[in-house]
């Protein structure tokens, strides 16, 4: 495997890591005003990721790193083409950060509903935008000969791409829920049972179905063969199938890591649907930017990895820890 797939490979692994650890904080977000009927129990709600939520965006800032610094034209291609689309996930980002601390901060009931319906919206925006934001990779838009974006940002919408983009928040939060079933105790646990429950069919029906869209789209537009796209989209629909019998089963464990595994799979769909290529270009395909044409010279890949394999078994050395510090429920023993 040469190094410019290897980090391709590398980059798709920290996009599902962000997936699955930012899902379920994303998760939580949209389903606080649902789980908690007052202040106290949604600020409970929001206390069972607060001290992981900032850890779990380290993913999302490794991620761009290392395309600047593996494909530094897929990066100036991709942010250059979809910066309106990248701008509005920063300020939904900024919204949810700042409506953690500030929800109750004020003195009246006004601002706390504004801060907490700040943090619902912002919760729902930013993975829409994200999942718009990489289908519209392997959909296709518009590069030029030099394969520079040519478009604007009407051309990264398009039934498929919004599809995606509901797909994730969808199973953002269901995988949300079955989290804090795991993390919630007493009443508000029961409830996060419930919802997880009346969430599953709607979440096996929209992943499943984008799953295999998705592996219409690669065939399509990517030339891709059936079978290497079919695997992840397979097991990704498999993972969220179960998590659906698994929540039923009142397995939560069991049911949070079904709705995991459907999350990194949804990436690892889209990924190797994309593969050799980093963008598709439509309607041109022969401008479409690849592997090798995006990559960075072989010395600089040989001194990234080298520093990658130094530093990333300590960053997920420190988060095992900080999970396995911040393991305990929250919200009380189970009602009898």
């Amino acid at each position: 495997m040469s190094l410019e797939v290897f980090w391709f490979c590398l980059i798709a692994v920290l996009w599902a890591g962000y997936f699955v650890l930012e899902g379920f904080d994303f998760g939580v977000g949209m389903l606080a005003p649902a789980i908690g009927r007052d202040d106290d129990e949604r600020h409970t709600v929001i206390e069972t990721i607060g001290p992981v939520w900032d850890g779990n965006e380290v993913w999302l800032v490794v991620a761009a790193g290392a395309t600047f610094a593996a494909f530094p034209a897929w990066y100036a291609t991709m942010f250059s083409g979809l910066y309106l689309l990248l701008l509005a996930i920063l300020v939904c980002l900024i919204v949810r950060a700042v409506s953690f601390d500030w929800r109750g901060r004020g003195a009246g009931e006004r601002w706390n509903r504004r801060w907490r319906w700040a943090s619902t919206a912002s919760s729902v925006g930013a993975p829409f935008f994200w999942g718009v934001g990489l289908a519209a990779l392997l959909h296709g838009v518009p590069l030029d000969g030099d394969q520079t974006f040519a478009g604007n940002v009407g051309d990264v919408f398009s039934a498929y791409t919004v599809l995606v983009g509901l797909a994730t928040v969808l199973l953002f939060a269901f995988h949300g829920a079955t989290f804090l079933t795991l993390r919630l105790g007493g009443a508000l646990g029961e409830r996060a049972a419930a919802l997880a429950r009346r969430l599953a069919l709607p979440a096996v029906v929209v992943v499943a179905g984008t799953l295999a869209w998705t592996v219409g789209v690669a065939m399509d537009r990517n030339d891709r063969g059936l079978l290497p796209v079919l695997v992840p989209a397979a097991v990704g629909a498999a993972g969220v199938v179960c998590a659906g019998l698994l929540v039923g089963a009142r397995r939560p464990g069991w049911a949070f890591a079904a709705t995991a595994v459907a999350a990194a799979m949804i990436v690892a769909t889209l990924f190797t649907g994309l593969y050799p290529r980093v963008i598709v270009s439509h309607p041109d395909f022969s401008n479409s930017l690849s592997i090798s044409d995006a990559a960075t010279a072989h010395y600089a890949l040989s001194v990234v990895t080298v520093v990658a394999a130094l530093c990333t078994p300590v960053v997920l050395l420190y988060q095992g820890w900080a999970y396995h510090v911040f393991r305990a429920r929250v919200g009380g023993a189970p009602s009898v």
